[in-house]
């Protein structure tokens, strides 16, 4: 068993765990003790394919005042949430780092562990890092990392195939998935920043994303919808360079009868059903908007169901995947 694989003594980790929260000045301000003495934890679970994002992740909400533990053993969740809680200053916002290192049983028991968490009023939500294996295999050449499931003698492609059959108890429970395959650094910690640190408690984070059909559909979306029906600003010469939050492209647009159907079709469609999705307690919904190139139709139309639905919920963020 290689080295990154040692597990953890329950007792050694709650040490660390009070050493850290402690008459802590970073982590003083983030106490939010509840009318029964306890503490109201916010724990974010960060999992994923390696390659993916996990430590930028973690580091993003560490950055925005999360209390963070890399690579922890999903069988001792249990007891750092304890530990969070009952510390003499108590954390109110905290996010953990789970990955393929884990005991296998620990992983396939995931599920039971999370339930354990709500009884105990742990606001816990997973969120899941993927990616596109030919991606990982480029990023692991580029950074000449070693894949942290390669020590058995695994190709790398075998490596990341074992590690996503590992990996699938935790993403059948993860809330919110995010495919970095077309997604920069820097856009993956602005999407940490508006979906998970900036959702209010138990409110639905909207994301409205628009994408190109010629570079693929994201894959993370729970809606896709194809706007290459529509009228095409692309064939307008003077039009060509501009993108769908130009003026221009705007007005043109606006004057085409079926972009106003189309745009007032969806608005309606998520009017109903939106609701429906809160009810069943959906703390995020990814709706993708395509057209050919991803540079007009699909980005006015998701501009456009922003707006409208920003009236009505909170947490509402935008994505032009291809305008970046």
């Amino acid at each position: 068993m290689p080295p990154s694989c040692l597990w953890i003594d329950k007792r050694v980790l709650w040490k660390i765990v009070r050493k850290f929260t402690e008459n802590n000045p970073i982590i003083g301000p983030l106490r939010q003790t509840g009318l029964d003495g306890g503490c109201n934890v916010k724990l974010v679970i960060v999992s994923g394919l390696s390659g993916s994002g996990k430590s930028v992740a973690l580091h993003t909400l560490e950055d925005l005042g999360y209390y963070c533990i890399d690579n922890l053993p999903a069988g001792l969740l249990g007891a750092l949430a304890t530990e969070l809680t009952t510390a003499a200053n108590p954390v109110a916002r905290a996010a953990v780092g789970i990955d393929a290192r884990n005991l296998t049983q620990s992983l396939d028991n995931v599920g039971d562990t999370l339930d354990d968490l709500k009884t105990r009023h742990i606001d816990s939500e997973i969120l899941f890092l993927s990616c596109e294996t030919d991606t990982l295999i480029k990023r692991f050449s580029e950074t000449r990392r070693r894949h942290p499931l390669s020590y058995s003698g695994l190709s790398l492609a075998d490596a990341i195939e074992r590690e996503q059959q590992l990996l699938e108890p935790i993403s059948q429970c993860a809330d919110l998935f995010i495919d970095t395959t077309q997604t920069t650094l820097h856009q993956l910690r602005d999407l940490i920043r508006e979906r998970v640190v900036r959702r209010s408690d138990h409110t639905l984070s909207l994301l409205f994303e628009s994408f190109g059909y010629k570079h693929g559909i994201p894959v993370d979306a729970d809606f896709v919808f194809d706007a290459r029906c529509l009228p095409n600003p692309h064939w307008q010469p003077e039009l060509r360079r501009l993108t769908g939050r130009d003026q221009a492209v705007i007005e043109f647009l606006q004057r085409e009868a079926p972009v106003d159907a189309m745009s007032l079709a969806l608005r309606n469609f998520f009017d109903e059903w939106i609701p429906a999705f809160e009810a069943d307690n959906r703390s995020y919904l990814t709706i993708a908007i395509g057209c050919t190139g991803g540079q007009h139709r699909s980005v006015y139309l998701t501009e456009q169901l922003a707006k409208h639905f920003r009236q009505r919920y909170p947490s509402v963020a935008t994505r032009h995947r291809e305008l970046s």
